[in-house]
C-alpha cells in the first residue's frame, strides 16, 4: 500500500475509521440504578467509573489485573473493572463497593465484619478486597480459612492485613448464614 492510500484511509481526526474509534451506547444497571452512556469502545469499566460516573469506590492499582483493587461484581460476579471494558457490561448489574450497604446506610455484613476485625491499615485495597468477600461467600468459598485465603488471593494488601481479612470474610460468612 502506497502513502497516498494509507493515507486516505485515515478519518479527519488522524484515526484509521476502524470500529474502536467510535462511541457505543451501553445500558446497564449501576448498584441498582439504570445507566445509559455513550463511551469510546477502548474505555474500561474502571474508567468510566471513576471520571464518568462519579464512583471512586473501586481503585486503579495495577491497571493490569494482578493487584484487585479494581474489583467490582458484574451481574454478581467478581471482575477486575481495569481488565474489563464498559462495552462488555451493556445489559448487565454491576456493583461496586458503594452499592453493598443498604439505602438507609446500613453496612453490609462484609462491611461491618472488615471494621470489626480491623481488616484494613491503609484503605487503598479494602473496596476490592470487599467486594471480593462479597462474591467469596455468595459463591460458597468461605467455608474455612484456607479456601478464603485461596478465593481472595487476587487482591493483595500491601499493608498485610490477610489473617484479619480471613477472620472477617468467615465471621459475615457466618452471620449471613452462609459458612458451610
Amino acid at each position: 500500500m502506497d502513502d497516498a492510500t494509507f493515507g486516505e484511509q485515515l478519518a479527519p481526526n488522524g484515526d484509521a475509521g476502524l470500529p474502536w474509534s467510535s462511541s457505543v451506547t451501553v445500558t446497564m444497571r449501576v448498584n441498582g440504578q439504570p445507566r445509559a452512556a455513550t463511551v469510546n469502545p477502548r474505555v474500561t469499566l474502571l474508567d468510566w467509573l471513576r471520571e464518568d460516573s462519579g464512583l471512586s469506590g473501586a481503585k486503579k492499582g495495577c491497571n493490569e489485573g494482578a493487584c484487585g483493587t479494581c474489583t467490582v461484581l458484574v451481574d454478581g460476579k467478581r471482575m477486575n473493572s481495569c481488565l474489563t471494558l464498559v462495552v462488555q457490561c451493556d445489559g448487565c448489574e454491576v456493583t461496586t463497593v458503594e452499592g453493598l450497604a443498604a439505602s438507609d446506610g446500613t453496612l453490609h455484613p462484609v462491611q461491618r465484619a472488615f471494621i470489626e476485625h480491623d481488616a484494613f491499615q491503609c484503605g487503598y485495597c479494602t473496596p476490592g478486597q470487599i467486594v471480593s468477600a462479597v462474591a467469596c461467600i455468595a459463591e460458597g468459598h468461605a467455608t474455612d480459612e484456607a479456601s478464603v485465603r485461596e478465593w481472595m488471593s487476587g487482591n493483595l494488601c500491601r499493608c498485610s492485613c490477610y489473617p484479619q481479612i480471613a477472620a472477617a470474610v468467615l465471621d459475615a460468612a457466618g452471620a449471613a448464614g452462609d459458612k458451610r
